[in-house]
């Protein structure tokens, strides 16, 4: 019985190492290419939902008013979700002609939602001007070249959709690492995704598509009910009239930096959030890949407590060959993505934190599907 578990741990090992050479090689045949001209003809509109965000707000209003694009030709709309801080006063005290403050109270009737955040976006979008929405978070920086890039992208190339790239700006602590490793191991999978049209994800920290799309496609009209999903869920209603479309802007001048958990409770928070549309996808090629990970960590970790509970060779001897070719081939694809961030520096700490994100990762994805979470001071399903 142990040896045919055993067995099944190799087969899944092998699909997975297969799934990343996939993406190392998607990854490694995006290219960034543009005009040279700066391109000033499209108006933007920033949408950023931000609540309780006192900490953070005034540094993504200063990086967006240090942009070399035009101030005449973009708009930033934060809308406030009913924060019981300091957030709207703050931003009200950033007086410039082209950043709008909504209140998202004034658009709720009393019936309690679940999906916040959507909702948000969904009004800033209502109050825009902007052939091209960019969304972000309120905790996020960005260069000062951000929008010019995300402009000369989208005329040169007319895309529905432009995917670009996200990076924590961590401290030297060990959770705020651990997610930075964590993280761009996804901002790998997402260009390599996008790229391969195999199927799509993206993060709405930094994410751009045309309003004329949003409007078409109803915007989260279908998906209003799920608390998370409004960048993926939306690009798959977006994928399924214009995979060809949607495009990943692979340049470091338009990498948007966004801070970290603070605490081990705070993150898992954030992973079971993620994780809790992982059933809603429209595009169920992501399916076998989230079972495929999901389960290959279930049976590491089933390994792990072998090994504790029998400390047998034979036990030991398989978890150490599983881990080191795991861990080695996530190493292979992870080493340009680093490189592309800036980041190789954190490599070695890498087969370090193996045990830690295989436990986050089973337990995050159980309770993503069976449990809820607190985000924000909501509790949400």
């Amino acid at each position: 019985m142990l040896g045919f578990f055993y067995f099944l741990c190799g087969l899944l090992l092998v699909g997975y190492c297969c799934l990343l050479f996939f993406y190392r090689k998607g990854w490694g045949s995006i290219r960034y290419s543009t005009s040279a001209i700066n391109h000033q003809n499209t108006f933007l509109s920033i949408i950023v939902p931000a609540r309780n965000e006192e900490a953070n707000i005034s540094n993504l209003i200063h990086s967006i008013q240090l942009q070399t694009y035009p101030k005449s030709c973009f708009e930033l709309i934060i809308i406030d979700d009913c924060s019981t801080d300091r957030t709207a006063e703050i931003v009200k005290k950033h007086v410039d002609s082209n950043i709008k403050l909504i209140a998202l109270s004034d658009y709720l009737d009393e019936k309690k939602i679940n999906a916040y955040k959507k909702k948000a976006i969904e009004t800033g979008i209502k109050s825009s001007c902007g052939t091209l929405i960019i969304t972000t978070d309120a905790d996020c920086i960005m260069g000062e070249n951000w929008l010019q890039e995300i402009v000369n992208c989208y005329e040169v190339n007319q895309p529905k959709m432009i995917v670009m790239p996200v990076q924590i700006n961590y401290r030297n602590r060990f959770i705020e690492i651990f997610q930075s490793l964590d993280f761009m191991c996804l901002q790998g999978i997402t260009g390599a995704s996008v790229q391969s049209k195999f199927h799509g994800m993206c993060n709405g920290a930094n994410l751009a598509y045309t309003k004329s799309v949003f409007e078409e496609v109803g915007g989260f009209s279908g998906i209003d009910h799920i608390a998370s999903g409004d960048d993926l869920l939306l690009m798959h209603k977006i994928a399924k009239k214009y995979s060809d479309e949607i495009v990943y802007l692979k340049s470091a001048g338009t990498i948007v930096k966004t801070t970290p958990a603070k605490t081990i409770k705070d993150f898992f928070n954030q992973r079971i959030r993620w994780a809790s549309k992982a059933d809603k996808y429209e595009d169920k090629r992501m399916l076998p890949v989230l079972m495929l990970v999901y389960f290959l960590n279930v049976g590491l970790f089933i390994m792990i407590g072998l090994t504790i509970i029998q400390s047998s060779e034979n036990t030991i001897k398989y978890i150490v060959g599983f881990m080191f070719l795991k861990t080695s081939v996530e190493l292979i694809f992870l080493y340009p993505v680093a490189k592309f961030f800036g980041e190789r520096n954190l490599l070695w700490l890498f087969p370090i934190f193996q045990p830690f994100h295989i436990v986050y990762t089973v337990s995050a994805g159980f309770l993503g599907k069976f449990g809820t979470y607190n985000w924000k001071g909501r509790t949400v399903k």
